[in-house]
């Protein structure tokens, strides 16, 4: 008796192993946050878990046996159900694809040893017990749950680790006085502005950076402590919010003097909890800057535009179309090579050329001309460094793929920024395609919008690519609403559908924009 209890409990740890490591792979996407992960999981858990019938029907199986039959055929049906569901588990996440694959890191190899513990201890108890109708469902579903106690263990234990690394960081900001620190915020267009800021500014300083989306006290904290160095003379900083107070706790660690305030809307409003919040946090990076400092605005957003800053700053402003501004762009061209546009600071006019695409990223550009300027370089450095910086990663980024014209705008997608993504797709010879699951993370608003943005692919777009039925819906209504034609429009399950039907109908010379891109615990 007691080696069929140690060998059901080994066909249970088995049957468990990728439930567990599908489970902490959600809590990852989800921000390791425990309320973020619950409200993720109750609309989810569904297409997660029970999306298999047969895997219900084997829980189900495993409840009746271990009711029904007597020992020791429940405990040999108990044992075969969890190995079958174990084997089936792991041959499909070998051939599963994820958008955004599982990341080891010190905190996850520390969440799987207390996970392992907990789910041996669980697992223990029901076997040794003898509660076999429990097994199957326990070594199915459980791991989903075990998540909760994981997080709430481990959350001391982080904590500490977080600070440690948050105050190493503080003295090394503290050991470079000298040091030049421009933190950038807003709704969207951070990290296009910071990438653009650097590439700007590098060419007259020995400038730093905050890599990718390393906009968290966590991510700004370790590039500080792996890549600052006594010879940078700017650190660019992308700081990123979404919850009340995280700016303000952003700017009295970094201590930037020079605050970039990109744009203000209903991004993460799930968290943040009204658009007012938004609006409050997003300005402490300009209300919180020194009085020595120097502030700069898009003033093309009417949230930065009519607030009112409290701060004596000095402050810029930039925008297109609002004319009273102290950098202005004018003359704006758009092909399928990039842009032209001349920008209009006082009486000065400066032809400026770039490879960037979209009027987010010349508002962006602008941003960076009134950080250059304020520190003393010229406009023949600046017109250079426009035509000759990269494109920006995932953002209105112009790319071949397979031979096909592609404009990847994959990252993080909003209503602002979808609209001007749609505006440049327009205005690309031949056929346009655009593919894109719709936008998330917009609060009580978000089926209104993506509903907007299917209204605004009219004109814009010939053929229209939804993936995901159901998050998609919101835009299906609005392509039918505005008169698109609905022949035009398909709708798959997976990205890979979509290249698929991409390769086989589009021209070389046809222009596919890609819209976003959501991770996996979003895609639906």
């Amino acid at each position: 008796m007691m080696i069929l209890k140690i060998v059901i409990f080994a066909a249970m740890i088995f049957a468990a192993l990728i439930p567990s490591k599908r489970a902490l792979h959600m809590f990852q996407q989800n921000r390791y946050e425990v309320k973020r992960y619950y409200k993720w999981m109750l609309p989810n858990l569904y297409g997660s878990v029970f999306s298999s019938g047969f895997y219900l029907f084997a829980c189900g199986a495993g409840i009746a046996a271990g009711l029904l039959l007597p020992s020791p055929l429940r405990q040999i049906v108990q044992t075969a159900v969890c190995l079958l569901i174990g084997a089936l588990l792991l041959t499909d996440e070998r051939r599963k694809s994820y958008i955004k694959p599982f990341v080891y890191t010190g905190r996850v190899k520390r969440q799987i040893a207390v996970q392992t513990v907990l789910s041996l201890i669980c697992f223990a108890l029901i076997v040794f017990n003898g509660l076999y109708m429990l097994c199957v469902p326990a070594a199915y579903l459980l791991p989903w749950i075990i998540v909760f106690f994981t997080a709430w263990i481990t959350a001391p234990l982080e904590a500490m680790v977080r600070q440690w690394y948050l105050n190493d960081a503080k003295r090394i900001l503290k050991e470079n006085p000298n040091l030049i620190k421009i933190g950038i915020t807003g709704s969207f267009g951070k990290t296009s502005t910071k990438n653009i800021m650097q590439a700007m500014i590098s060419e007259q300083f020995n400038s730093l950076m905050t890599p990718a989306s390393y906009n968290t006290p966590m991510g700004i904290t370790r590039t500080i402590r792996e890549m600052l160095k006594p010879i940078h003379q700017v650190f660019v900083c992308e700081m990123g919010a979404d919850h009340v107070g995280e700016i303000t706790y952003l700017m009295k660690f970094v201590q930037p003097s020079i605050g970039v305030v990109t744009s203000i809307g209903p991004q993460h409003l799930n968290t943040f909890g009204s658009q007012e919040n938004i609006i409050r946090e997003k300005m402490q990076e300009i209300e919180l800057l020194p009085a020595d400092g120097f502030g700069i605005m898009n003033y093309d957003n009417d949230m930065i535009r009519n607030y009112n800053v409290k701060n004596t700053v000095k402050c810029a402003t930039y925008g297109i179309k609002q004319p009273d501004v102290d950098y202005r762009a004018e003359d704006i061209v758009y092909s399928p090579t990039g842009s032209s546009f001349t920008v209009v600071h006082g009486e000065e006019r400066i032809p400026m050329e770039t490879k960037l695409l979209g009027e987010h990223n010349i508002l962006n550009i602008l941003s960076a001309v009134a950080a250059a300027r304020y520190l003393g370089v010229e406009w023949p450095v600046i017109r250079r460094a426009a035509k000759t910086m990269k494109q920006v990663e995932h953002r209105l980024e112009l790319k071949t793929i397979n031979g096909f014209r592609f404009i990847d705008d994959a990252f993080n997608s909003n209503p602002v920024g979808s609209a001007m993504a749609l505006e440049v797709l327009g205005m690309m010879p031949n056929k346009r395609y655009i593919v894109t699951p719709g936008m998330i993370d917009l609060g009580p608003k978000q089926n209104e919008m993506n509903r907007e943005f299917g209204r605004k692919m009219k004109g814009k777009a010939d053929i229209v690519i939804l993936v995901g039925e159901q998050q998609t819906k919101p835009i299906y209504e609005g392509l039918e609403e505005s008169g698109f034609d609905m022949d035009q429009v398909l709708v798959v399950k997976a990205v890979r559908e979509a290249f698929n039907f991409i390769y086989a109908t589009a021209d070389r010379k046809d222009t596919i924009l890609l819209e976003n891109d959501l991770p996996d615990a979003f895609s639906k």
